[in-house]
């Protein structure tokens, strides 16, 4: 940490812990007497509270409990809207007009023309309210193909620019605005304290200083600055500080888990950035999905009301995620009486909301909530309403900015979006000063991370998980290898792309771009840090270009710092590059540099030397990372990093038992649909299908956390998991199987085959038609095989290609949720055995 950063930190450690004496530590209780106090700059308008109370004078309750509830646009149509009166709609990872969340602009801007006419059209004598619009615009307005798609909050905080993140903030709220937007669901000012986290890219760093530093800027971007003529309006749009509170702090680092922080801590740490993003006029908070000490954030009265209203001075309104009252205890998606007396205003209710409408309806009438309850939250969000314009903005294909499609990935704005990513970029290695590289070299790129914009740009982006998208979905983006293409054809030399290395004439230098595959949320948890520990194949084309005396240049895409050490031995440079976004520009401006640039990023995550070596976290007891916070080269330093310490794989507990999770298949594995003569189809995020069997995603326990498959009858056709060769012979000698959780809404017709593959005409496979039919209608179950059995049925356990095969020529409606190898207590034959 450098003099300068650890003296903020010291400040800000100071400031919070100058409010009040320290706490008792008791798990579970908050004492509000002990965090700051803060206060929103926004006064309360006398004209604006005397609508509000108006307003709610005349609205029927039917109108105030529709105001509470927002729903997805895949799951509501506008006459919902103006049926149920809506107060808000928003799109969800993969919804999109019309159900294509790949549509063009203008079919963005109609649908929010078609959403805000419906709120508006009421009964005689009743007010309208008019609609938001809430989306997920986290790096740029990246739901909308031609967009500009900054680098992920991971690169921005690397930066170290407030200046830069407003301006990001500024271009975001415009190309929302093109749209017919008004909301957006960031910024995230997590601070993310263990980098197995799956959404640590969308936090800014592991120092709350940091986090701290720019929570104000980015709102102000998007907001304005209140006080100013077009706060909330033109330009601007409403901005959402998240997830309140604790959500980077979780136990393991698990998604939507339990922090266990003693209270001074979790002030400190994950409640310092809120103070000024509440002092920059941010009016909307959204609640997280995890808990302290058990105690579930959307349903944490003290946390809600009394800190953040009462000590932070929040005045605008709070929505909770995307169905997080639901993991409310006593509550269901349907039905959380509980998250509404605790102060959440506004329930994200995706497809829930028609269930969640009529329940509340009723807990109002019965008094589980109370009006005056329900007159706040109605209050809350109509205040902020009021003071966005909405009620004289007009349909939102009228206001400043719409339809102007040409402001989608301007000019002026990628030249921005490419500084950020030139900012972003940190300098791990640079032995012997390879780097920067003249651009009249004759140029290898390679790595499946060089001419893949899903890969540069991640989660988030077009779809929830960043997968399934195209080069076609970026019109205005430029992938690495077509940036350094660029840059050397214009400098007197040549490049030529080949992923996997291979090559004629010898180069005079090779760019390897790789790095891990785009996810999202709880799909990004992994359990250690180690970089491919079952298929080390990027490791094995750096070392082959090594071997054959080519200069690499590694180019690593994450959205964490990651176990490379071998991959940095067998590197002449090496650059963390993060998750850039569409604008590869800024990568070729460092390579290649006259002189114009040089690297300034600085890691805003500690870098780890083990595996296993998380959490780590500046100023921990024992900190001893690879590279520390704030460590990142320029060209100037001539600091040799020499062959570093490799730390085997053993050392950090590989999830090989684990093969698909939560909604997610592992890194390295992936899932395919195929008929019985089809080309295998790979399963991404949307709905496909091949003759004989239809996918999709459902919720089990979270959202699109598990698969369900029917099978027509028409065709034989088969699930299978597969990506990379396994010897499971040690788990079947330890008496260990392959384990599914399933629930069965239609029995089977024919034979169901589960089990492994192992190649050409090499498989194991067990039919349980029986007892998934036994299964029908019993809910969600595990179906255990013993990997020996599987291996006596024909498979080669110590070369296993397909992890999981699942096929049947029968009808069959079935649910899989979860697939790994683990040892059970259930007894169980080559049948199956089912345990509840």
């Amino acid at each position: 940490m450098s003099k300068a950063w650890r003296g903020l930190a010291l400040i800000g450690a100071l400031l919070l812990g100058s409010c009040a004496t320290q706490a008792p530590s008791q798990p579970g209780v908050l004492h509000p007497e002990i965090w700051p106090r803060s206060e929103s700059p926004i006064a309360r308008d006398p004209a604006i509270e005397a609508r509000v109370a108006l307003l709610l004078e005349q609205m029927s309750v039917e109108q105030k409990v529709g105001q509470i509830i927002q729903a997805d646009m895949a799951s509501v149509t506008p006459e919902d809207v103006r049926r149920y009166h809506l107060g808000s709609v928003l799109n969800g990872g993969n919804s999109g007009p019309n159900g294509d969340d790949r549509a063009l602009a203008p079919a963005w801007l109609a649908m929010a023309d078609a959403y805000y006419d419906a709120s508006m059209d009421v009964a005689p004598g009743r007010p309208a309210i008019p609609i938001m619009w809430g989306s997920d615009a986290v790096h740029g307005n990246s739901n909308i193909i031609g967009a500009t798609i900054f680098p992920h909050n991971i690169g921005l905080g690397a930066t170290r620019n407030r200046a830069l993140l407003q301006r990001i903030g500024e271009i975001t709220a415009k190309e929302l605005r093109v749209v017919g937007g008004d909301w957006t669901f960031a910024p995230t000012i997590a601070v993310v304290r263990d980098d197995r986290w799956g959404r640590i890219y969308e936090g800014y760093s592991e120092e709350p200083e940091i986090v701290r530093s720019f929570a104000g800027a980015i709102i102000e971007g998007i907001q304005g600055r209140p006080g100013d003529a077009d706060f909330l309006r033109g330009p601007h749009v409403l901005a959402t500080a998240k997830h309140f509170l604790g959500d980077g702090g979780t136990d393991g680092g698990r998604d939507q888990g339990d922090n266990l922080y003693p209270e001074t801590e979790f002030r400190d740490l994950f409640g310092s950035a809120y103070p000024p993003a509440i002092e920059a006029g941010v009016q909307t908070v959204m609640t997280s999905y995890n808990s302290w000490f058990g105690v579930k954030s959307t349903g944490n009265r003290v946390l809600l009301n009394d800190v953040l209203i009462d000590r932070f001075g929040f005045d605008g309104f709070v929505i909770d995620d995307w169905n997080a009252h639901g993991q409310v205890p006593g509550c269901t998606a349907t039905s959380c009486a509980a998250a509404i007396n605790a102060g959440v205003d506004m329930l994200m209710a995706p497809e829930s909301w028609r269930g969640l409408y009529a329940n509340t309806l009723a807990q109002v009438r019965a008094g589980d909530i109370s009006m005056a309850r329900l007159d706040e939250a109605v209050g809350r969000i109509l205040r902020v309403k009021l003071r966005a314009g909405l009620f004289e903005a007009g349909r939102p294909s009228s206001r400043a900015y719409a339809g102007q499609w040409a402001m989608l990935g301007a000019a002026e704005h990628r030249a921005v979006a490419r500084q950020a990513v030139r900012e972003s970029l940190v300098l791990l290695k640079n032995d012997g000063g390879v780097l920067p590289l003249a651009p009249n070299l004759r140029v290898l790129v390679a790595g499946e991370g060089a001419d893949d914009l899903g890969m540069q740009t991640g989660g988030w982006t077009i779809s929830w998980q960043g997968d399934g998208n195209s080069r076609a979905d970026f019109p205005n983006g430029e992938t690495i290898f077509e940036a350094i293409r660029a840059r050397v054809s214009a400098g007197g030399g040549s490049a030529v792309l080949s992923v996997d290395g291979s090559f004629e004439q010898t180069p005079d230098v090779a760019i390897v771009v790789f790095g891990e595959r785009p996810y999202a949320e709880f799909r990004g948890d992994v359990a250690t840090l180690d970089y491919q520990p079952d298929d080390a194949r990027d490791l094995r084309l750096l070392q082959s270009l090594q071997a054959r005396g080519v200069p690499v240049v590694s180019i690593f895409l994450s959205g964490r710092p990651m176990y490379v050490t071998p991959e940095l031995n067998a590197s002449n440079a090496f650059i963390a590059a993060w998750l850039p976004g569409s604008e590869a520009g800024g990568v070729a401006d460092l390579l290649f540099s006259d002189g114009s640039f040089d690297f300034t990023g600085k890691l805003s995550f500690s870098w780890p030397r083990a595996p296993d070596q998380t959490p780590l976290n500046v100023g921990d007891r024992n900190y001893d990372p690879l590279f520390p916070f704030g460590y990142g080269l320029t060209y100037r330093d001539r600091r040799e990093l020499g062959r570093l310490s490799e730390v085997s794989a053993s050392a950090g507990a590989s999830p090989l038992d684990v093969y698909f999770a939560e909604g997610r298949a592992q890194q390295g594995l992936k899932l395919s649909l195929a008929s019985a003569e089809g080309t295998p189809i790979d399963i991404g995020a949307a709905a496909i299908s091949t003759p004989g069997l239809a996918f999709s995603r459902i919720d089990r326990a979270r959202q699109e956390d598990a698969l369900l498959l029917r099978w027509s009858g028409a065709a034989a056709a088969r699930l299978s998991l597969n990506g990379r060769q396994l010897d499971l012979t040690r788990q079947a000698g330890a008496g260990m199987s392959l384990v599914l959780q399933v629930r069965v809404d239609q029995a089977p017709a024919a034979p169901v085959l589960l089990g492994v593959g192992c190649g050409e005409a090499c498989r194991g496979v067990v039919d349980v038609s029986a007892t998934l039919a036994r299964a029908e209608g019993r809910g969600w179950m595990g179906l255990a095989l013993p990997l020996t059995c599987l291996g006596a049925r024909g498979a080669q356990l110590d070369s296993v290609l397909e992890q999981l095969v699942l096929e049947s020529g029968g009808a069959l409606s079935l649910a899989v949720s979860d697939v790994r190898i683990t040892r059970t207590e259930a007894e169980q034959e080559c049948a199956g055995a089912l345990t509840p």
